[in-house]
């Protein structure tokens, strides 16, 4: 992005010199700076330890940074309510109560409309009634694409969405997400370890190991 470019848009989710460690530990990351504007998509990439699914955490407002902060739109992020950024994990069982069934989980959140329904391939009349545990990995993370897309989020994190499904399976999720995204014009932070997915879906890309200062001297 430009100068020019990036001038004209607004920014919507914005770390300020994020640092996170556990304790007295070591740091995980350290002076992160990352901004996101309107309508991009960006990729986040890096090879494993080096906190990509720590940062999404944060950026999400599930973890607190040990110093630095988060700010959407220019405030921090909401305390109370729905919470414009949603999450997509890469274990879609970290995301349900293993207690509901499948449609009070989706209550919770909104009634997605028939045409999302298809698309994701979701047969609500054989999966609401069910529990997490007797959908595959597949349909769960089907199941929670189409949770997260409620007509309040402005924003997604996907982290590692993708990488444990099957081939045909992640280009179905992958299409109709970006369809959604580009229709809407949602935010959308994608973490991936892989290069190629993030050509392909993203609008720009950044490399966490350039932003994360741990291991610099700097």
């Amino acid at each position: 992005m430009t100068e020019e470019t990036a001038a004209a848009k607004r920014v919507l989710l914005e770390a300020k010199d994020v640092s996170f460690r556990y304790g007295s530990g070591p740091w995980i990351l350290r002076n992160v700076y990352l901004k996101i504007y309107e309508g991009e998509r960006v990729g986040l990439v890096g090879p494993s330890g080096y906190g990509k699914s720590t940062l999404s955490r944060i950026l999400s407002g599930y973890e607190k940074p040990t110093k630095g902060q988060v700010l959407w739109k220019g405030a921090p992020l909401p305390k109370e309510g729905y919470c414009p950024l949603q999450m997509i994990y890469q274990h879609p069982e970290k995301a349900v109560n293993p207690r509901w069934r499948l449609q009070d989980t989706l209550n919770e959140a909104w009634t997605p409309d028939d045409e999302l329904l298809a698309a994701l391939r979701i047969n609500k009349e054989l999966w609401f009634r069910r529990w997490p545990n007797e959908l595959s990995g597949g349909e769960l993370q089907r199941f929670c694409v189409a949770r997260v897309l409620g007509p309040q989020t402005e924003f997604i994190i996907a982290d590692e969405m993708s990488t444990m499904l099957d081939a045909i399976t992640q280009a179905q999720i992958w299409n109709v997400l970006l369809d959604v995204a580009r229709k809407r014009g949602l935010g959308m932070l994608v973490i991936t370890h892989s290069m190629a997915l993030a050509e392909k879906v993203c609008t720009r890309i950044v490399d966490l190991a350039e932003l994360n200062m741990v291991g610099h001297d700097a």
